[in-house]
């Protein structure tokens, strides 16, 4: 990344942008599963919150962007609600697959009560629905990730074990 730009401080509609592409997966999801009942639906708003929660606490806490206007949008927030981690920390980190799996988990969920309910009567909108939650959870995140958050991260630039994860050769 020699020579490349970095924010101290993302611009503010960044943030928002990656944080609608995220709410509107939550809440294609949510749509998707309130097939089911109202009760799953909740549950699966909760389980998007603890795997949000989840990456705050373990991650952001440690970041260059903590109480900063990071390109995710978690950066601030962190720092209301917990307190700064050691940055030297954060670089050296590995992740797996396993450590992925809570996030790849948010659009399958919906992905597979979405079928049932399909097999069970099938419907256009639900299946448009369903695609346009795999167009967000794969290319509304990835355009998001590589035009604009990552690409400007001075903590990729630092270290990020996500981004020495997912360029693996």
């Amino acid at each position: 990344m020699a020579g490349s730009r970095t924010y101290e401080n993302f611009p503010v509609w960044m943030p928002i942008l990656a944080n609608l592409v995220s709410i509107l997966i939550y809440t294609a999801g949510a749509v998707i599963l309130a097939g089911y009942g109202t009760g799953l639906a909740i549950l699966y708003v909760l389980y998007c919150a603890g795997v949000e929660f989840r990456v705050i606490r373990k991650s952001c806490i440690n970041c260059y962007y903590y109480g900063k206007d990071c390109g995710m949008g978690k950066g601030r927030l962190c720092s209301l609600l917990f307190k700064k981690g050691d940055p030297a920390k954060f670089a050296p980190q590995t992740i797996g697959w396993t450590d992925l799996l809570p996030d790849f988990l948010v659009p399958i969920f919906p992905l597979v009560g979405g079928i049932g309910l399909l097999i069970r009567d099938f419907s256009w909108q639900l299946a448009a629905l369903m695609a346009t939650l795999v167009l967000l959870s794969t290319v509304g995140t990835a355009f998001v990730r590589s035009s604009f958050a990552c690409k400007y991260c001075k903590q990729r630039a630092l270290g990020c074990p996500a981004e020495k994860f997912f360029s693996k050769r």
